[in-house]
């Protein structure tokens, strides 16, 4: 049997002008802002208007820990969202945007797949509304304000050795990861080392992401910190006077984007922070006006739950005043079967015994999800060549973990594959039974917040840290920002630093090897093991088979 490509489902769509989608939600032509004739900003005025209407369902997809097998997380949004329309439940999904870098790395695109789609699939993709250009453009702006105030005399005394603020681009280039700016003589500038960033690991991304105004917006630029002075007060970047700038440029992409699913439904699509270096979810601003125009919202968070999904619960939820009322954690039978030890090439060939040795890892995310005090249904995500003993070996081990699991066929067959999924999370988001809770009280030393992570949701026994890295924790403790969560940015493959340790290991320890205060986003960035902030490139990217037809249409986008 052969199957279409996502894009070339994505391409036969047939989509409905944005401004009947808007309808669906109660907006009118003027509260749309179009970018052609299938997606659109949602306009501030239309998102002040709406904050006194009641708050719908939130429910929160994520996954166990991703493997090469794959596993489905937006398809799985997207199946669900369109689930809950075809029983007759006015329902939005809220995902995030697709980042350049890993579109022409390995991942080629994230829009969801198959019949569970987001559309117009291509530009989602690629630049869409420009959101990630603006926010790389806002945070390299205040970069080149920074070099360009210590050019000029350096009034607030910058220690040049002491400027944090490195520079971002939108795609995986590890020549940038560590690099000297201004050779060349006198009239460019005094020279540093420092390096760049992918985008969706800047500040400035969560900033957005967390945002809740215009106003808050540049209340939270303004005290992003860039460098220090020689007495290590620290500098900030309204001292530099780019808050204002910055804010300008960012104007448009505070604004959620509006599209919709292969079956027309609402979609918000807005900002994107990677979760195993960031927070890993969509803006706080699309989520909210989702829960205040439709009666469920679905929503998901980057990689497996021992990121994403504790972000979205330590980070965002408190942030926002957010309670998801169900969370829905999705498994694929392949990657149980390559947590059990069976090999990507092997995956065809039916092994009921590696199925349930790798669930190991999906009852580690069942009990870490429960211990948030929500209630937790597994989505089985199916592929063609999963044998009937093998999906019910899962659908068992779930149940002897207290929760319970439903075969999806959404990929293959949209709404209708998703049909018992859309039942069973509406009945749990409305029986009001989730008593959710953060993992950790804010008043809470820095440190005992890391651990508290490291231990409840990697299984860790310790946290080894230098003294360097426990005195700056101190240090900023001392300078008030103690109540602040902590975004742990760590391998997304293992519950481990080690990417290779797949399953639920313990007896492993979590080494931290540097910590980052992001002031302006509200959280201190615990970096874990070898983590990169800048990602490179595989062996054979993606890009290399992403090209125009000769129709002028997109191949190599999946």
């Amino acid at each position: 049997m052969s199957f279409k490509s996502d894009i070339e489902i994505a391409r036969e769509a047939n989509k409905k002008p944005i401004q009947e989608i808007g309808a669906r939600l109660g907006m009118t032509s003027d509260d749309l802002l179009p970018y052609g004739h299938d997606k659109a900003k949602v306009s501030q005025a239309f998102i002040n208007s709406v904050q006194g209407n009641k708050t719908g369902k939130l429910i929160l997809v994520t996954a166990i820990n991703p493997t090469p097998a794959g596993e489905g997380k937006t398809t799985t949004t997207v199946g669900l969202g369109d689930g809950l329309n075809a029983i007759g439940k006015k329902a939005a999904i809220c995902i995030r945007e697709a980042s350049l870098g890993p579109c022409f790395g390995m991942k080629g695109g994230a829009a969801g797949g198959g019949y569970a789609q987001v559309v117009p699939m291509e530009e989602m993709n690629l630049h869409f509304t420009g959101d990630f250009h603006a926010i790389t453009s806002a945070h390299n702006l205040l970069a080149a304000m920074i070099d360009n105030h210590i050019y000029w005399g350096n009034e607030l005394e910058i220690d040049e050795r002491r400027v944090v603020w490195r520079r971002v681009l939108d795609m995986n280039d590890r020549a940038l990861r560590d690099v000297v700016t201004s050779l060349g003589g006198v009239a460019n500038g005094f020279p540093r080392q420092t390096g760049f960033d992918i985008t969706v690991a800047s500040e400035v991304m969560a900033i957005l992401c967390l945002a809740t105004s215009l106003k808050d917006l540049q209340q939270r630029l303004g005290d992003i910190i860039v460098a220090s002075r020689r007495d290590k007060s620290p500098i900030y970047a309204r001292d530099i006077k780019a808050d204002g700038a910055m804010t300008v440029l960012l104007k448009d992409a505070m604004q959620p984007n509006l599209v919709q699913t292969l079956e027309n439904n609402p979609a918000f699509v807005h900002g994107g922070p990677f979760a195993n270096i960031a927070h890993g979810c969509n803006s706080v601003i699309a989520t909210t006006t989702a829960l205040k125009t439709a009666d469920y919202v679905v929503t998901e968070a980057g990689f497996g739950a021992d990121l994403g999904a504790e972000k979205f619960m330590n980070i965002k939820c408190r942030k926002a005043g957010l309670a998801p009322d169900c969370v829905v954690l999705v498994a694929t039978v392949r990657a149980m079967k390559m947590n059990g030890g069976v090999a990507k090439a092997d995956l065809g060939t039916e092994d009921v015994a590696a199925v349930q040795e790798g669930c190991a890892n999906l009852g580690r995310h069942i009990g870490n999800l429960k211990s948030f005090g929500v209630p937790v249904v597994v989505a089985i995500n199916h592929f063609s060549g999963d044998s009937v003993a093998e999906v019910q070996a899962v659908i068992d081990y779930v149940e002897t973990q207290g929760s319970e699991a439903i075969l999806c066929t959404h990929w293959a067959e949209g709404s209708k594959g998703a049909i018992a999924l859309a039942t069973r999370v509406a009945e749990i988001a409305d029986s009001g039974i989730s008593q959710f809770a953060p993992l950790y009280e804010d008043d809470l030393s820095l440190f005992e917040k890391i651990e508290c992570v490291a231990k409840r949701i990697y299984h860790a026994d310790e946290v080894l840290a230098d003294q360097s890295v426990r005195n700056q924790l101190k240090d900023w403790e001392a300078a008030g920002y103690g109540n602040l969560p902590v975004c742990m940015a760590k391998t997304q493959y293992s519950f481990t630093t080690d990417p290779n340790r797949r399953g639920a290991p313990t007896g492993h320890s979590v080494p931290v090897r540097e910590v980052r205060l992001s002031a302006g986003a509200g959280f201190v960035v615990v970096i874990c093991g070898e983590i990169m902030t800048m990602p490179g490139l595989p062996r054979v990217p993606s890009a290399e088979t992403i090209m125009l037809n000769d129709l002028g249409q997109i191949e190599g986008l999946f």
